[in-house]
């Protein structure tokens, strides 16, 4: 005991080392975190498969069938003339979708997950498209065939029975697809005969009373697509290929516009198979919950370094200047402490919102870290520096957190002027010549 007393290198040795063992178990902090994490999405997962997942539609377009014909050498040197079948796609002149999303939140324990009604009006028309340039014989196309398909990436969520309006007739829509070149999952409608090479116009119009989870996105197939959304939820992320043209969000909802041009995509009005992926091109709206407090929370076991180093480093100076010797074991208990603010933080912020847990876990771990401090050091103004030194600290944390853009550069000019300050208070300790007795 007495050379951990007299021994500098010994003690600034064992502190490093308790240091590290502290620091290396904030590991398990975040791993508690991602577990709570994977657990919330196991919840949101649970009611998503059952209400329905996050929605994207794609469409309407029309699909074609023709016969497409190869030549084969047989091996006695005969020609056979193979016949496959495929389909030629085409796609709205005019697509106009106008939708009310009507979100609601639903508990899965502890969780809170977003789902959302929708009464969507999706309307256009097809206009002439000519298919002079694939290079087809129009005998081999099948426009008697012709289906009209709407993608939508998860059908339990569809809640009425959806009927076409084609022109002046009405037609009912099958579940599935009758090809997944452009979409795997939707409902279709086969539609009257027709030929797209002439000079008409076929107009379109159908209600989809659609449910989902969290995203509702859009693919925008029309050569001019204008989709108008708005809602009650206040707090949405406008996402995807594609910024909205116009937003407005306040705290009785949003409103957004977005209007897309074939020329800002990168797939024609008119192909054959899947030569094209359209799915990179979907833009739309998170609904988003106010807080992530997991991510919060991983941002701020990152600065647990800080925390215990600057910990550390007042003890020891306290032990320096002021002679009064803390062993080794009160330097883990209160170190441990420490560790314990991000346990207290994760489980309460799953009850409150983040803002209200920081502030609780801090108060109690403040109150804990004060009243042993009191207890070993027998010093009230030792007692106040220390404590108040945490409670900056703690308090230039929770700026850091609060903040996106400009964190990096407080967090740098903060850490910066604690540098300055142990470099001030540390400037006259005759580090050849100190010991810790009195």
């Amino acid at each position: 005991m007495k050379n951990l007393k007299s021994n500098i290198y010994l003690k600034i040795g064992i502190i490093f080392f308790i240091g590290i063992i502290l620091l290396s178990s904030t590991s398990m902090i975040t791993n508690l975190v991602r577990e709570r994490e994977g657990l919330q999405f196991s919840a949101i997962n649970e009611v998503s498969q059952k209400w329905g997942n996050a929605q994207t539609i794609s469409g309407p377009f029309i699909s074609v069938p023709y016969y497409r014909y190869e030549k084969q050498i047989q091996e006695d040197k005969s020609i056979k003339l193979l016949k496959y079948k495929e389909h030629i796609h085409f796609l709205p002149e005019n697509l106009e979708i106008t939708g009310n999303i009507k979100p609601e939140k639903k508990n899965r324990g502890i969780y809170d997950i977003i789902v959302y009604g929708s009464d969507l009006n999706i309307s256009g028309d097809f206009k002439n498209i000519n298919t002079e340039d694939l290079n087809i014989n129009p005998k081999d196309i099948l426009w008697d065939k012709a289906v009209l398909t709407t993608g939508i990436s998860d059908l339990r969520g569809v809640q009425n029975q959806v009927m076409l309006k084609w022109e002046d007739k009405k037609f009912l829509f099958n579940p599935g697809t009758t090809t997944s070149d452009l979409v795997r999952s939707g409902i279709n409608a086969k539609i009257p005969n027709i030929n797209l090479n002439d000079t008409s116009s076929f107009k379109f119009s159908f209600t989809l009373n659609l449910k989902g989870s969290r995203m509702l996105y859009f693919t925008p197939l029309g050569k001019t697509t204008n989709v108008k959304l708005k809602s009650t939820w206040s707090n949405p992320k406008f996402n995807g290929a594609y910024i909205s043209d116009s937003n407005t969000v306040d705290e009785t909802g949003f409103s957004a516009n977005w209007k897309i041009l074939h020329l800002n995509r990168n797939f024609p009005q008119v192909w054959t198979n899947n030569n094209y992926d359209v799915s990179n091109s979907a833009f739309g709206v998170d609904l988003i919950l106010p807080v992530d407090s997991y991510q919060k929370i991983t941002r701020t076991v990152k600065y647990a370094i800080l925390f215990i180093g600057l910990t550390f480093l007042v003890f020891f100076f306290v032990e320096i200047l002021k002679k009064r010797f803390i062993h080794p074991i009160q330097y883990i208990l209160v170190g441990i402490s420490l560790i314990v603010f991000y346990s207290l933080l994760l489980s309460i912020s799953e009850h409150l919102n983040f803002n209200k847990a920081f502030i609780i876990s801090v108060i109690l771990t403040l109150l804990l870290i004060f009243a042993y401090v009191k207890a070993i050091l027998k010093s009230w103004s030792l007692t106040f520096l220390i404590t108040g030194i945490l409670a900056v600290l703690y308090t230039f944390i929770f700026v850091i957190i609060q903040m996106q853009e400009f964190s990096l550069l407080i967090g740098s000019i903060g850490i910066f002027i604690i540098l300055a300050l142990v470099m001030f208070f540390s400037r006259k300790i005759d580090w050849y010549n100190i010991k810790f007795e009195k």
